[in-house]
């Protein structure tokens, strides 16, 4: 198999098969490490040691990595793109939505031993502030302005 079928192979049916569901994930960094650990072991199958490799089974490097996937971004930035998206979506929904009412329940004021510090949707909207997105709910409501602020989150490297 072709290194470029491979990679297709992992940008549509790996990638998003480990990260089913992220939209609801709060991403803590034990949780961000094990996706990139992921992401880079898979990589690293696929590309494999080239011809120009003296060594044989050489590692490559993150940043040969990189060079070789200049296109593509990685799976944390993926997971962070899906939940824009998600926020975009349930944000736009009736008010009366089960699925909105509980994106939107807000925890006690005081959270118990053992809770979560923070909720995806914490995560979402820091990442908002990191893209400095004024006016929220107007750009919400217009699908279409509202994808091309995901669109642009994707261009945004400190996401």
């Amino acid at each position: 198999m072709s290194r470029k079928s491979k990679l297709k192979l992992y940008w549509s049916v790996i990638r998003p098969i480990a990260v089913y569901g992220c939209e609801a994930w709060v991403l803590k960094e034990s949780i961000i490490q094990r996706l990139s650990v992921f992401g880079w072991k898979i990589l690293r199958k696929i590309v494999g040691p080239t011809k120009e490799d003296n060594v044989i089974g050489r590692i490559k490097t993150n940043n040969e990595l990189d060079e070789l996937k200049k296109n593509h971004r990685n799976i944390t930035n993926y997971v962070k793109d899906q939940r824009l998206s998600w926020f975009g979506h349930t944000n736009r929904m009736p008010e009366t939505s089960n699925v909105r009412k509980i994106y939107k329940l807000k925890p006690s004021a005081t959270r118990p031993v053992g809770r979560p510090k923070s909720r995806g949707e914490d995560d979402v909207r820091n990442d908002l502030r990191k893209i400095k997105l004024l006016k929220l709910a107007e750009q919400v409501q217009d699908r279409l302005k509202w994808k091309d602020i995901v669109d642009k989150a994707k261009t945004v490297p400190e996401l």
